[in-house]
């Protein structure tokens, strides 16, 4: 049967034992576990001492799930035989030194006094002077590492997680006096038992697995888009290879999307397809790879080759040698350490990501600003086409009053209109955009 045992410290553990095991043998049981000595391990159960050290567990009431208390036994210093001294029985204080030596001997005694093991500042020293230490609690209690270097805040922290386990021991001291028929009390007791195997579990893990709590980089792979260099993200996770419209504009291939493919791409989370590019060319290495891409309005990769790519092309995820092998010719490229990562992908950033509404401003404020150097490259060919019509007449005048309702002026909208071979629909997208200010960075 199982039972568990909670000490006056508040930790927790767990033995399997057999019903007719003797009270003698569950206490030395109980010093492999804890270091404390059979003879001065002190067994309560149900508010009772256990003394009859040669009773079973099953002869005490004990059954499968039972909750003991352990504490150590007080030990008490023997009273002094006064009036019957023997030979080890000395009064060192009749004795009689000479002045100088007992300014010797009472000198050190006052400079090797024992330090005070619960000062926060001897704590803190002692982390600091130990660096597995001082590891080990940068791991298992961030928030008391990071106070280590003020005293005065590391002494506060340290207070107040004392406060707090103090007060989780004195809820424990109750929920173990409680009525064992109480239903609450059973929800606590179970709850405890519970914690104390996943801390259990959890340590296992540090001492056994440790690399398991290590975060790991993503798979990036350097490649070319359209002739543009583009660092993609390999995902087999992926259904479709996708890309980003910030990417596809970058590459030049914006007027390649087909925007009847527009929807919706659901996964963790949900974003907007725009489109869909047919065919396009990725150079891997030497290799010129055909592939067709989704492209997505807010996406932070720029690229991703989803699981439609890597099954045409026979790849496979080399994780020892840490490549990527395109199977149908044989091509092998290295994935991309994490110093050469996209900033969105590197586990150690300096500063805090851009939230997903800076970045659609910046996005916005950059297409605005090439709209406008696409205008004004444009200027001298509009002035041309404006000239050969400058009343307006080639144009109908629904369309030039379409755009002088919405603000513009009379000329603007015929010079548009000029610019854009009469479509008063782009004419109006270009006369917005430029009418519009790019905010600062």
């Amino acid at each position: 049967m199982k039972v568990t045992i909670t000490t006056e410290d508040g930790s927790l553990f767990t033995l399997d034992v057999s019903g007719d095991l003797e009270l003698e043998n569950f206490q030395a049981l109980c010093e492999f576990e804890t270091g404390i000595p059979a003879a001065q391990v002190v067994v309560i159960f149900e508010g009772t001492e256990l003394k009859d050290a040669k009773k079973s567990l099953t002869d005490y009431g004990l059954k499968e799930g039972d909750v003991v208390l352990m504490r150590r036994r007080r030990v008490r210093a023997p009273p002094s035989n006064q009036g019957q001294g023997t030979a080890m029985e000395i009064d060192w204080g009749q004795i009689q030194l000479p002045s100088g030596a007992n300014n010797r001997t009472q000198r050190p005694s006052s400079s090797r006094q024992r330090p005070n093991e619960d000062d926060p500042e001897y704590i803190r020293t002692m982390f600091l002077n130990d660096p597995h230490q001082l590891s080990l609690l940068k791991e298992r209690n961030p928030e008391l590492a990071d106070a280590i270097s003020n005293p005065a805040k590391f002494a506060e922290v340290l207070g107040k997680q004392r406060q707090e386990m103090n007060e989780r021991n004195r809820q424990r001291i109750r929920t173990m006096n409680a009525d064992i028929f109480d239903a609450e009390a059973q929800r606590e007791i179970a709850e405890e038992i519970r914690m104390s195997n996943i801390n259990q579990n959890m340590e296992a893990a540090m001492e056994y697995s440790p690399e398991s709590f290590a975060r790991v980089i993503m798979l990036y792979i350097n490649c070319k888009l359209n002739g543009h260099p583009v660092k993609a993200f390999v995902d087999s996770g992926a259904q479709m290879t996708f890309m980003s419209s910030a990417c596809a504009e970058r590459c030049n291939i914006t007027r390649l999307i087909d925007h009847r493919w527009s929807g919706i791409a659901q996964g963790v989370g949900q974003q907007k397809i725009i489109g869909r590019v047919h065919v396009a060319q990725i150079q891997i290495e030497n290799d010129f790879l055909q592939s067709s891409f989704s492209v997505l309005q807010d996406q932070v990769m720029d690229l991703v080759l989803g699981l439609d790519m890597l099954k045409r092309h026979q790849c496979c995820i080399d994780l020892k040698d840490n490549t990527l092998i395109i199977g149908t010719t044989g091509t092998r490229t290295a994935f991309l350490p994490e110093a050469e990562l996209p900033n969105n992908a590197r586990l150690s950033t300096q500063e805090p990501q851009d939230t997903t509404q800076e970045m659609e401003d910046r996005n916005l404020a950059e297409a605005l600003a090439r709209s406008a150097q696409d205008a004004s490259t444009s200027s001298s060919s509009s002035q041309q086409l404006q000239e050969q019509a400058p009343s307006g007449g080639s144009f109908p005048e629904e369309k030039i009053l379409k755009l002088t309702n919405m603000g513009f002026k009379r000329e603007e909208a015929i010079e548009e209109l000029a610019r854009c071979n009469g479509d008063a629909d782009l004419a109006a997208v270009s006369l917005l955009a430029k009418s519009m200010k790019v905010p600062s960075k």
